[in-house]
Parts: C-alpha cells; structure tokens; sequence
C-alpha cells in the first residue's frame, strides 16, 4: 500500500483559479518526496488538500489507504504537518506546547512524556524547552513545531516550506535536522520547497510542479543526468532560434538545447567542453560563456521556460 497516493487530483477556487490541475504521484512507506516549485506553483495547495484542510474539486488523495476526503479524521490520525506559518503559542513554554499537543492526540500521558524526552533530545531542545516560546529564535521555534508534529508519532509527515524566511546557518542546521529525522525512523516524509539543495540534499524522489501540473517526476539524479554531466551557457545578440539552429547543425547542439530570452542552454553529449567551445568560437555565437554543471534549475527551466529562483 501506498504511504500517499494522488489520482487525478483538482482544486478550483471561486473565480475559476485552478490552482491545482490534475496531478497524480504516489509516495512509498519511508520515503521522503519533494515537490519543488515556485511560489503559487500548487504545493502549498496540494498540502492543503492532503492534510484536509482544503478540499479537492476532484480527484483522490489516499492517506495509507484512506480517502482524505471522505476519512478525513482517520487521515488526520496518522498523519501531521509542519505548515509554513507558526502554530505553537508563544506564551507558553515549549515543554508546554508539546504536552498540549500530545493530550489533544490522546497521546497515553506516560508514553507522551518519554516521547517529548525524546523529541527534545533529538532536536537539540533540551535546553530551550522549559522557556518561554517567545524566548525562541526562528530556528528554534521551527525545531519545536517539529517537534511538535512528531509527538502524536505520525505514519506520513508533511512539512510545507519549513526553512522558509530562516538565515542560512539556521536553515542548514535545519536540514541536518530534517536528515536525521529519515534516518531514525521509517516515516514517509512530504517536503515541499523551492530550494533546491533542500530537494537535491534530503528527496528520494522530487516531482517538480508548474502552474498546478507536475511537469516532470523522478530522482534528483535522474533529472539532472537528463541534462548531462556538462552545460555551456552562452547569450547571444541576435536572433537565438537562429543560434540554436546553427548550433545543431554542427552537432555542438542537441534536441534537449533551449534558450529563454538571449541566453542559450547546451547539454554537452557528444562533444568534450573545450571542443564544445572551440566549434562555438569558430562560428562566432554567443559572449559570456561558461561551463557548469547542471543544476535543478536548468531541469525546471528547460521544462517551464523560468528561473526556479526567480520564480519563487
């Protein structure tokens, strides 16, 4: 059985905005999945619809086998959620919360407290938890609404952009904390995010979600070995249809080449970068080029005709 499972999945808004378009996916027990995309690409959407808080217009969304809408506090039992926005009450005490969180799970009191232990402990609270929540960096409180997420002992885990808004050293510490979390446990794991280190460092599978669609679906080495090991990126002054054309007839170029604006993108198949670069100087195409390795960017850009981090 599927940990998750999307089929023909839909959500329209009054006024016809469809943020979500028919996606299917699945997600394996044990496995963390990413969807990856801009801001308003349909993660948070598709959260929604899977955590019940939003209902779908169509399609079906499984919990472990359960119809989220039509099971929707069965759903609710075996799974939680880390939503973007803070949830844990900042006049409270961190211990607090958790044990709040836990009575309202009917968590046995005895298990609830070895489990809080526990949480703390793995999620370097043990020595904030006695404080005032409003005491807590973001970083921190980030750690107890996880924390908090994890003391009803959930068989699926949705965590929506949860390094969001966090400085860079605290987000990495975060993304260790995350990593941990994989290796403790079996628990499926739902990410979403439009960072892509996250999706690269932490997924064993990315779908990444354009305009309510999912516009491609795998590892994040098989989508960038679909681009090849090497790229050279160049602008061009003139027309860049053009460009590429020229481009391919000399075989520099293949059919997964593309260009957005003056810029042109060339996975490197059947040439070496210094061959590559001598045939593109020997044409006179392009200034300001550069070899790299391609990233998740260049697979969402190739897909969607955007920068990832522009878009988001």
């Amino acid at each position: 059985m599927h940990a998750i499972e999307v089929i023909g999945l839909r959500k329209t808004y009054p006024g016809g905005v469809e943020a979500v378009r028919g996606i299917d996916f699945h997600v394996e027990p044990g496995e963390v999945f990413g969807l990856l995309g801009p801001n308003g690409a349909g993660k948070s959407t598709t959260i929604g619809m899977l955590t019940t808080t939003i209902r779908p217009t169509a399609g079906v969304a499984r919990l472990a086998g359960l119809d989220v809408a039509r099971q929707p506090l069965a759903a609710r039992r075996i799974s939680s959620v880390v939503f973007q926005d803070p949830v844990v009450d900042r006049a409270l005490t961190g211990r607090r919360n958790l044990d709040l969180h836990a009575r309202l799970w009917g968590v046995d009191p005895a298990a609830a407290k070895a489990r809080i232990e526990e949480l703390t402990e793995a999620l370097g609270l043990t020595g904030l938890v006695d404080r005032p929540v409003s005491t807590f960096s973001g970083g921190e409180r980030r750690r107890l609404e996880i924390a908090r997420a994890l003391v009803s002992q959930p068989r699926v885990l949705f965590l929506d952009e949860p390094t969001v808004g966090l400085d860079p050293r605290v987000r990495a510490e975060l993304l260790d904390v995350i990593a941990g979390l994989r290796a403790r446990s079996e628990m499926t794991i739902l990410l979403t995010t439009h960072y892509l280190d996250e999706a690269e460092r932490l997924c064993d599978r990315v779908a990444i979600i354009h305009a309510g669609q999912i516009v491609a679906l795998d590892t994040p080495r098989a989508l960038l070995d679909g681009l090849g090991r090497e790229i050279v990126e160049l602008r061009v002054d003139d027309d860049p249809t053009a460009a590429l054309a020229a481009l391919r007839a000399r075989r520099v170029a293949g059919d997964d080449a593309f260009a957005v604006g003056s810029t042109l993108t060339v996975p490197l198949r059947d040439h070496g970068a210094a061959e590559a670069l001598a045939l593109i100087g020997e044409l006179g195409i392009g200034h300001a080029i550069s070899t790299r390795r391609p990233t998740l960017d260049d697979v969402y850009l190739r897909l969607t005709g955007d920068r990832l981090a522009a878009a988001a």
